[in-house]
């Protein structure tokens, strides 16, 4: 079986993208500074913090990458096991992605920084969002929805700029829908890491309501795709 692949499941992947914005908000400006989800971020934070560049730490890096690896592995082989059991193996790992992200906000709870050092709770939570963003990456690479990883905007802003009638690069598939995909991916990501500093900002939510939030959020997109038809096709999806 596999999920239809139409306007339903693109733009789900905008909204999934959208909440990968307001994940890096958090773990930026309340966990490290790291990342989670964009794992090419914490290598090079990693990297400059083993060169002894000042306000950065190892620790958060090592458990952002430890805990994303541990995502990747769990939902590669949980997802390979849907697949071959005929079952929607997208919003599973979608609701588990949801249900992570519910635990790291419950461990955050109370563990703001306010300037004030890491400590082993803000690691532990920082492990927590890339074990999430490590299963979102798995899922939405094998959801095959060109152009929208809906964890990086490096490639759909790359295509935007290419497509667009100043460069018209013959490589890159033309065409208005092609090209509202790509702006919605990249807006979607400067939207969602908005929104997440704004919540962050001067206090008016604490990390782990953000987080909370956006577990909901990923947990609905999930749920939603009980209303999607399914096609049959020669391979198990």
């Amino acid at each position: 079986m596999q999920l239809r692949r139409g306007p339903f499941l693109t733009w789900a992947m905008v909204a999934l993208t959208l909440t990968t914005g307001m994940v890096e908000a958090v773990s930026f400006l309340a966990l490290g500074p790291v990342f989670t989800a964009v794992q090419t971020g914490t290598m090079l934070f990693l990297s400059f913090a083993l060169a002894g560049v000042a306000g950065l730490s190892i620790a958060p890096c090592l458990a952002s990458l430890a805990g994303f690896t541990v995502g990747a592995l769990l939902s590669a082989r949980f997802e390979s096991l849907s697949q071959v059991r005929g079952r929607r193996w997208l919003r599973e790992a979608l609701i588990a992605e949801g249900l992570v992200l519910g635990v790291a906000a419950a461990v955050a709870w109370g563990a703001e920084r306010h300037g004030e050092s890491l400590t082993g709770r803000h690691y532990m939570v920082a492990g927590l969002v890339a074990l999430a963003m490590g299963i979102r990456n798995v899922s939405t690479l094998r959801a095959g929805v060109r152009g929208l990883p809906t964890t990086v905007t490096t490639r759909a802003f790359t295509a935007l700029i290419g497509g667009s009638p100043l460069a018209a690069d013959s490589r890159i598939a033309p065409g208005a829908g092609n090209q509202v995909r790509r702006a919605a991916s990249v807006a979607a990501m400067f939207t969602g890491g908005l929104l997440g500093a704004w919540l962050l900002h001067d206090g008016r939510l604490s990390a782990a309501a953000v987080l909370l939030g956006t577990a909901v959020l990923v947990v609905a997109i999930a749920l939603s795709f009980t209303l999607v038809p399914r096609e049959r096709t020669s391979e198990a999806g």
